[in-house]
Order: C-alpha cells, then sequence, then structure tokens
C-alpha cells in the first residue's frame, strides 16, 4: 500500500504563479482519478468560485489559446512510476519499485486527424515521461515537475506493445503460483477468442501482410514478427496448463479453446514466416553499421518540455 500517483496540471491566470506548472500528487493506493478530480475541484472552487474552476477531461497537451482567461483549468491524469530497463535488474522486490521515485510516466492514445482512437493502422501513442525536484516517498504530498519528455510511437510500434502486453499477461497467468483457472481461461479466451475485436488475427493482418514501404520499418516489422512467435507459444504453454486444472464439466469449453488456437495459428503461419529479404542481405561492415545508427530510435519523436 505504498501510493498511487497523479499529474496535476495548472492553468489559468487565476492561479497566479502555478500557472502552467505541473505536479506530481502522492495519494493512498486506493484513491481513483474521479476522487482526487473531485477533491481538488472542490477545493479550489471555494477559493475562486464554484463557476470558474473547470477540469480538463483528456491529457491531450493543453492549447492556452484555447481556454477562456477568466477561468482555472486543472488537468489530473493518472501516472504510473517509470523505470528503464537498466533499473527493473536492480528494482526487483515490490518495495523497489516504490521507493525513490522520481520518474514517471503517462499514455496519451491518438490519430494524426484528432481523435483519440481509430483504426490499427492510424493509432498512434503518446508517452509522457515527467522528472520530478525530489523523489517520493517526500515529506510532501505533492512535488513540482523540472523535466518532460514526450515519446511518440508510430502505429506499429504500438502493435508491438500490445502483443508484448498480451504475452507477458498470458505468462503471467500460465506461471501464477498457486494455480488460478478462471483467470488463466480469461486471458486465454481474450487471446484465442473468435469474437475479439482489434485482436491478434486482425493485428497480424494489419501489420503484416505487406512488407512496409520505409525500410524504418523493418525491423519493427520484424519485431512485431517475432513478437507474434513467441504470443502462439505462450498461448500453447497456456492451453496445456488449463487442460491440466479442468474438471470433466470444462473439457468441452477446453477443446473448443484449442480449436480456436489452432484456427489462429494456420492464420497467422504465412504472416509470420515471412521475413523481410532486405534484412538479411550480406552488406558490408560500413553501411551495416550506419543502419543500425539510423534505426536507433528512429521513429521515436522526442520533444523536450
Amino acid at each position: 500500500m505504498f501510493g498511487t500517483y497523479f499529474r496535476v496540471g495548472f492553468y489559468g491566470c487565476r492561479f497566479g504563479d502555478l500557472d502552467e506548472q505541473e505536479f506530481v500528487y502522492k495519494e493512498p493506493s486506493i484513491t481513483k482519478l474521479a476522487e482526487i478530480s473531485y477533491r481538488l475541484e472542490e477545493f479550489y472552487a471555494e477559493r475562486y468560485g464554484d463557476d470558474v474552476v473547470e477540469i480538463i477531461k483528456d491529457s491531450n497537451p493543453v492549447d492556452k489559446n484555447k481556454l477562456d482567461p477568466n477561468k482555472a483549468y486543472l488537468q489530473i491524469t493518472y501516472v504510473e512510476p517509470f523505470f528503464d530497463t537498466y533499473e527493473l535488474k536492480e528494482r526487483i522486490t515490490y518495495f523497489d519499485k516504490n521507493y525513490n521515485l522520481r520518474t514517471f510516466m503517462y499514455c496519451t492514445p491518438f490519430t494524426l486527424d484528432g481523435r483519440a482512437h481509430g483504426d490499427l493502422n492510424e493509432q498512434y501513442k503518446r508517452k509522457s515521461i515527467l522528472t520530478t525536484s525530489h523523489a517520493f516517498p517526500y515529506i510532501k504530498t505533492r512535488i513540482n515537475v523540472i523535466h518532460k519528455e514526450e515519446i511518440i510511437l508510430v502505429p506499429m510500434e504500438v502493435a508491438i506493445e500490445d502483443m508484448q502486453k498480451k504475452t507477458q499477461e498470458l505468462a503471467f497467468a500460465t506461471n501464477q503460483d498457486p494455480a488460478d483457472a478462471k483467470m488463466l481461461q480469461m486471458v486465454l479466451q481474450g487471446s484465442v477468442g473468435t469474437t475479439v475485436n482489434q485482436g491478434p488475427l486482425e493485428v497480424a493482418q494489419v501489420f503484416l501482410s505487406d512488407i512496409p514501404d520505409d525500410p524504418k520499418l523493418f525491423r519493427h516489422h520484424n519485431k512485431l514478427r517475432l513478437c507474434f512467435k513467441d504470443f502462439t507459444k505462450r498461448c500453447e504453454d497456456a492451453l496445456r496448463k488449463n487442460k491440466s486444472l479442468i474438471g470433466s464439466d470444462q473439457k468441452e469449453y477446453h477443446r473448443e479453446m484449442e480449436r480456436n488456437y489452432n484456427k489462429l495459428k494456420e492464420a497467422l503461419g504465412p504472416l509470420i514466416n515471412r521475413k523481410i529479404p532486405q534484412l538479411y542481405r550480406s552488406l558490408p561492415a560500413q553501411t551495416t553499421q550506419a543502419q543500425r545508427n539510423s534505426y536507433s530510435r528512429s521513429s521515436l519523436r522526442r520533444v523536450d518540455c
């Protein structure tokens, strides 16, 4: 029960020095977004008036030119502690992941035409990484943000993250001790179910049916292909585990999931077994090294604020 964290942005001249300032608030871990929104809205409404304070409902970047200069705006977003890969090697326990926290992240889905959500091939994601002036836990329950960084994920990278998440959920449910058959079946159904909208098969059909025209996406295409190979292996492991847990009353249900898995695997086969020839040609060492450098975070657009 270490805490839950929220980013709170203040916008409007009514706030004085707080205008355009951002803070990370530490709340009890059972706190919901609606609770802290209501509490802060009530607190500032008492100071400035009920008709003055307004909550910005989304987490998109705020354009001050579109705001009413006579009002005070609050933008409240749930954030999670963020760790680089090297940090996770040292932050192993639950305590390690909830102590000495200075970096937080929240994600905002968007499309290029302004909508929050769209088709798979037009769904982008903005990752906002915040760094605070001090580390939590701290003597104060809110700390100001001193640095903000944004990373833009293109649709294929969003698909890669989604497939990695599904695969991790399968692995966790399969290896859970003690085993939880209901949780395992729920995750399995969401992975191999035939009625899953924007499920694994649709993701593969959208991104793996054709080789990308942009060479910068070759690596992402190959990574997504390998993600699907890992995903199908985890599905197989989960089905094997589920078979050992069920009773006679669920055998038909299990056979149905096996049939769905076999259909999924058959449909995915041609998509995930096709490699991009350009990635496997023998190139001069100098060219290869130059390409590796260009591929490094090639599709990520960083914006330091």
